[in-house]
Order: C-alpha cells, then structure tokens, then sequence
C-alpha cells in the first residue's frame, strides 16, 4: 500500500518533523507540505496525493473549509484532522466537511502512523477522547440541527439570505453555477424545503444560520 500523504500544518517545526517522521516509514510519501489553506489549495491539482493531514487552526481559510474544498473536487481523498482543538463544535464541523479521522496533537508517532494506515485501510481513527465525544453524543441524541448541513452549504444559505444569485455565489466562492446549483439542492433536500424562503425559515428555527 503506498500511501501519498500532503501535511498542512502551520507550525514549522512541527510540520518539519512530521515530514521526517512520515517519510521514515515504509510505503509512506510525502509528496506536499504547506503551513496554510491558501498555499495548499493554490498547488494541489499539480500534486499527487492520496491523503491529507490538515490541522484545524490555520490562519487564514481554517482546516475546516480546507477539508471541505478538498472534498467537492476529489470525493477519494481520505483526510486526517491532526489538532489540539477537541471541542465538540469544532469536531463535528471537521467530520461533517469530510474528515474521516480525528487526532489529537500529542499522540505518539507510532500512534499517528498507526492511525494513517487504519484510515488507507477504510477505517476512521480518532483519538479515545473524541471517539468517545461522539458515542456520547449519539447515545444522548443530543447532535444539534446545526451539525446538518456542511460548512460549505452554511455559507451558500448564508449568501442566499443576503439575495446573491447563482452566480454571484460561485464567484464569491470560487466555484461555478452549476455546483452551487447542486449544493442548493441538497440543502433544499436536507431542510425538506420547497424553495429559497422555505429554505432560511426552516435554517433559521433550525438555529443553522
């Protein structure tokens, strides 16, 4: 199994050391290093890769909305959130926009690799502290509404609320017309709204925007 990792972390020391340590290991590249969303996003179509280990605190757009451009444009890639951030909001929001795996700074090496070849392997590794977040979660049935649509279809609704069309959308966005059509159309369908003010009525009791 050769696994093509690309690291976006913002701390250079220890983006310098994960690119050490993971090279280190058998099957294991490192094919791209970046310290922010922008300057991943900005060479990753000329990269080859297969999994991203992305941190959630960057300056500038946050690992969140990485996660989830990086998923409207390659649905294969497996992501691992590697953080410090560990409270519920901020998880929910990284599975949601397409994380498969979650874990926390301050594993141990072994830990981290073990975790990238359970996630290769179709798995979703996560830390025990937040696997265990997420049981109790769904044991209390207590996952807000909120948590229903992606961070991308937040912003697309949100956009909607101040009157902006299609097109306006994909260029605030970075994206065409016909994919914030269909973005529009899962929210619709996830909302069970018959049309854009059902849509913002419904989000807004909802508590989502």
């Amino acid at each position: 199994m050769n696994i093509e990792i690309v690291i976006v972390e913002d701390n250079p020391m220890l983006r310098e050391n994960l690119e050490l340590m993971l090279e280190g290991e058998e099957n294991f590249r490192v094919t791209g290093s970046f310290s922010s969303s922008e300057e991943a996003l900005d060479q990753l179509d000329s990269i080859s890769y297969n999994l991203l280990l992305a941190d959630i605190g960057l300056p500038g757009i946050s690992g969140i909305e990485l996660i989830a451009r990086i998923k409207e444009k390659r649905h294969d890639i497996d992501i691992l959130v590697h953080t410090v951030f560990d409270n519920r909001d901020t998880v929910f929001s990284a599975l949601k926009a397409g994380a498969s795996g979650y874990i926390l700074k301050g594993a141990t090496p072994d830990e981290l690799v073990e975790a990238i070849l359970n996630l290769a392997s179709g798995g979703a590794p996560m830390s025990p502290r937040i696997a265990r977040a997420v049981i109790n979660e769904f044991q209390d049935n207590t996952i807000d509404e909120q948590f229903l649509l992606t961070s991308r279809e937040k912003e697309i609704l949100k956009g909607m609320e101040q009157g902006h069309t299609y097109k306006e959308l994909g260029k605030n966005l970075f994206i065409s017309p016909h994919t914030i059509h269909s973005h529009i159309k899962k929210i619709y369908g996830k909302l069970h709204a018959k049309n854009r003010r059902d849509a913002l009525t419904k989000a807004k009791k909802k508590g989502i925007i």
